[in-house]
């Protein structure tokens, strides 16, 4: 049986998008297939020019099916009920920076994948006074991320949860091995527990919203009411998604990272500080990948399948 066809949107057609941890109204442009020969950011496979409602055009972007939803009542209540969940959130438009304030960012893809590593500078509009965070991301942990994505996107695959280690262990380990060096960054010791905490913090309030392909969504729910909501769980006993998910999309979140980065008021020395913490965890999931990523996905039923298509 051959893999079911992904929601495919025409130009012109009014649809919701994905930006940040909300959806917004938006008007499709253009619609493209990208491939090596005409790729704009090293990603592949159908691409759309969108228009965010009420947005300038500086906002306009190119955006893979993932981000996208079809305008049905379902994901109207979905758009929100986001918006119910994110404090402060602004319904409509983001606000904009002001001259000598934040530098504009234009987010292009809220995953990141091997597909999008070539994106890079692209990032920016002006920003050659807002630091930059260049990971040194090692090619076989590239190969992990075009797996993953294949394995996800084209044959229909999960993860297994709870993942083991998951992202809390992993990251315990790498403060372990990094304090086992036999010449440890001077910082080390009082510095890299605040960098974990951090980054335990900053995946569990991105995995929902940015980490997650389309097809994973179901999964995500169903894990999210076995840790945090369910009706079985009784007060403090709700568990973070930290303690669910593992190696994968704590991959996909750090090569997210320089995104993020750019469009937050970090100054050069943090940045600093988070890229050579941040490289050196990449080198420990080199030297681990066998213990840390899942070598076989589970194939999905078709029931799944069905769900993640509604």
């Amino acid at each position: 049986m051959s893999a079911p066809v992904p929601p495919t949107f025409a130009a012109q057609e009014r649809v919701l998008c994905y930006h940040g941890p909300l959806l917004y109204e938006a008007k499709v442009l253009k619609v493209e297939q990208w491939d090596e020969s005409n790729t704009h950011t090293g990603a592949l496979g159908p691409h759309y020019r969108i228009h965010y409602k009420g947005w300038k055009q500086s906002w306009d972007e190119w955006v893979p099916p993932t981000r996208l939803l079809k305008w049905t009542d379902t994901n109207l209540a979905m758009q929100k009920s986001l918006q119910a969940q994110t404090p402060g959130a602004a319904p409509t438009k983001p606000k904009e920076h002001h001259k000598g304030g934040q530098p504009k960012f234009q987010r292009k893809d809220t995953i990141t994948t091997a597909r999008g590593l070539k994106r890079g500078r692209a990032e920016y509009e002006e920003n050659t006074s807002h630091p930059e965070m260049k990971l040194q991301l090692p090619e076989v942990l590239k190969v992990v991320l075009v797996d993953d994505w294949e394995a996800v996107t084209k044959n229909q695959q999960l993860v297994t949860l709870p993942r083991n280690p998951n992202v809390t262990k992993i990251l315990e380990d790498y403060q372990a091995w990094v304090l086992g060096q036999p010449k440890p960054p001077a910082d080390a010791a009082t510095v890299l527990p605040t960098v974990i905490s951090g980054l335990t913090l900053y995946f569990d309030r991105s995995i929902g919203a940015n980490l997650l392909y389309r097809f994973e969504r179901p999964q995500y729910a169903t894990i999210r009411k076995e840790y945090v909501t369910g009706p079985h769980l009784d007060y403090g006993q709700e568990r973070e998604m930290s303690e669910a998910y593992g190696a994968e999309h704590l991959l996909r979140m750090l090569v997210s990272l320089p995104q993020m980065v750019a469009s937050s008021t970090m100054d050069r020395e943090s940045v600093a500080l988070l890229r050579d913490y941040v490289n050196l965890l990449l080198q420990f999931m080199v030297e681990h990948k066998e213990q840390l990523f899942q070598a076989q996905y589970e194939n999905s039923s078709s029931q799944y399948q069905n769900i993640s298509r509604a």
